[in-house]
């Protein structure tokens, strides 16, 4: 019986095309470390691994961060990429690198310029720099066999991209931006990536993620009219009422809007993640109580039905997919992340969550 959600939305909307094809996966950043770490993952009470798992369970893309040289720890790196990578390659599933452009974090409320970069003030010279880095990282994966068949230009890129650490950040100290300098950046990267791909077997299809629905309209008529078009998927990040203001049909319809506005394009949910509980202090996540919506509550029961009902109503206006962020933060030995989180797709003893089974709802 069809969902009465997505029955609902179905009796609104006409339905756009279809997408090209659709991804269902989570974003395995942690992996590495978490395998370091010695982290257990079980599978109906059998300890598996983690990608095998999201195989198994209907996963076909996996996602993964890469920041810049000044990254002070042993992961997010290119050796580290390079390890994500062949796994999920090795389990047949497509990957979306994810291109910070920050020695750290970059997300809607910071883009922080890399250390090294950041004596560079010359737009052209730092696109040039821009280019460059992104040229030389998909040229190494590519020698290895392992080119990305998606790639993010830029992490939740709401602010203007590459800007000193000192600026008023995110979309409480709003900064207009300076299209000619974005999109200029923005253009160097998508160019390193089209220009990767004419060398290679494999050509990486370009997303764009803007962080929470209400804003990824306005950003993206913005980008268009500063000359940002030569992409190839929308991305968005959707964390319920934790950030956003939207409910679950209006993160529809947004979606299809952009289906109709920009029709060469594709749009993947591409982060979402939704408590099972509330975390204690001290553990990693930083969703709280606050994402609960109505009808939603912070369980394994409300998380596997925002999961399946979100998923339910992208599909249905005509998006390509949804992507877990951060599923696998689970307790394990190291001391700087032993806690785990109640937003994973597993419960503190590392037993699978029925919530990932929102890969099936297609």
């Amino acid at each position: 019986m069809k969902n009465t959600l997505l029955a609902a939305v179905m009796s609104l909307w006409s339905l756009p095309a279809a997408a090209t094809e659709l991804y269902f996966g989570a974003d395995l950043s942690y992996a590495g470390q978490m395998q370091d770490c010695k982290a257990v993952y079980r599978d109906n009470g059998t300890p598996a691994d983690i990608f095998t798992i999201f195989k198994n369970h209907g996963a076909n893309l996996i996602r993964v961060r890469i920041w810049t040289d000044g990254n002070k720890s042993p992961y997010s790196n290119l050796p580290d990429v390079i390890r994500v990578i062949r796994a999920a390659r090795a389990q047949g599933m497509q990957v979306l690198l994810d291109f910070h452009y920050s020695d750290s974090w970059a997300d809607a409320g910071k883009q922080i310029i890399p250390a090294g970069w950041a004596d560079i003030h010359d737009t052209d010279a730092l696109a040039d720099t821009l280019y460059r880095y992104t040229a030389y990282i998909l040229a190494t994966l590519d020698h290895q066999g392992l080119m990305p068949e998606m790639v993010q230009v830029g992490n939740e890129i709401n602010p203007e991209m590459l800007m000193p650490a000192a600026e008023p950040k995110g979309q409480d100290h709003p900064r207009p931006i300076d299209w000619a300098r974005d999109a200029r950046l923005i253009n160097a990267g998508i160019r390193a990536v089209r220009e990767a791909g004419a060398k290679s077997k494999i050509k990486p299809r370009i997303m764009i993620q803007i962080a929470q629905p209400e804003y990824v309209e306005p950003w993206f008529a913005a980008a268009r009219a500063a000359g940002v078009t030569d992409f190839d998927l929308i991305g968005i990040s959707y964390y319920g009422h934790q950030w956003s203001t939207y409910d679950i049909p209006q993160t529809g319809a947004v979606i299809k809007r952009l289906r109709t506005a920009y029709p060469d394009k594709d749009v993947m949910l591409v982060e979402t993640a939704f408590p099972y509980g509330t975390d204690a202090p001290g553990m990693h996540s930083n969703l709280s109580a606050k994402a609960a919506m109505p009808g939603y509550p912070t369980t394994p029961e409300g998380q596997k039905k925002f999961l399946v009902d979100l998923t339910e109503a992208v599909l249905a206006a005509g998006g390509d997919g949804v992507n877990y962020w951060a599923p696998d933060l689970v307790p394990n030995g190291c001391a700087t992340r032993n806690t785990g989180s109640r937003t994973s797709l597993f419960d503190l003893d590392g037993n699978l969550l029925p919530g990932i089974d929102f890969m099936k709802a297609r």
